[in-house]
């Protein structure tokens, strides 16, 4: 079936973890928009997508109106109002104040004993993003590199953590995102809940969705959206992500 969007992850999808889209990025995205809508869903919230993505954009207007944006891991979703020229919330799964305090103290607890939480974190450790709560192991400001160079070595220690974590928070979905870090959401409001949304959203199918992202391994927040059947690429960084969009403009059809 012809695709109608292109869905990514952000962080080593789009772009370095935590860092704006490169010019190549944001000048094939906006060749893309031009014969597919643009879904980005992932762990960052808002802001972070209006930093890393939107603003990098060099595009009308009206070219907004084909961007979804789904921070959170697909609890909120955000379309451009041309006339306000603005970001209108279209849903938002918020947790409660007692949902965040519960997740936050089994969270500090499980990293506090598996030996993992920093000395000197780079901003908060554990952040509430509203609808989801996120640990980042190094802190939410820590610099890429030093964030690769953890990943590199605790790779395996972030996924034990995140089973202990997932064994006492059963009514939460617990996921690996990015590459320091856990987001923490409602059960069932994962990406595919969000590509779902989409799909209702736009009236398109499944089906007419292609999904590229970094962290599709069971486990990781991307997996859900292969679990649900839609069309996947497993890419490692954003290097692999402008190979796979120069291919998906090959064979695009000229309009």
């Amino acid at each position: 079936m012809t695709k109608k969007v292109i869905a990514f992850d952000l962080d080593d999808t789009l772009a370095v973890t935590k860092s704006a889209i490169s010019d190549e990025m944001g000048v094939i995205l906006g060749r893309i928009l031009e014969h597919y809508d643009i879904c980005v869903i992932s762990g960052g919230n808002f802001d972070q997508f209006k930093k890393q993505v939107v603003d990098r954009l060099e595009i009308p207007a009206h070219k907004l109106n084909r961007l979804h944006l789904m921070p959170t891991c697909g609890t909120r979703y955000y379309r451009y109002d041309e006339l306000a020229d603005d970001w209108k919330v279209q849903y938002a799964e918020d947790l409660t104040a007692d949902e965040k305090k519960h997740i936050t103290a089994v969270t500090e607890k499980a990293v506090r004993d598996a030996g993992l939480w920093p000395d000197n974190p780079y901003g908060e450790v554990i952040e509430d993003r509203g609808s989801q709560v996120s640990i980042s192991f190094l802190g939410q400001q820590a610099p890429a590199e030093k964030k690769y160079a953890w990943a590199e070595k605790h790779s395996d220690d972030r996924l034990k953590v995140r089973a202990v974590i997932a064994e006492q928070l059963l009514d939460f979905e617990v996921r690996a995102g990015g590459s320091t870090t856990i987001d923490i959401t409602r059960l069932g409001i994962d990406k595919a809940y969000g590509m779902q949304k989409l799909c209702e959203a736009i009236d398109i199918s499944k089906d007419e969705i292609l999904f590229v992202g970094d962290k599709l391994q069971e486990g990781g927040n991307d997996y859900p959206v292969k679990a649900m059947g839609i069309d996947t690429i497993e890419v490692r960084h954003q290097e692999d992500t402008l190979f796979v969009l120069e291919g998906v403009l090959g064979v695009t059809p000229r309009s």
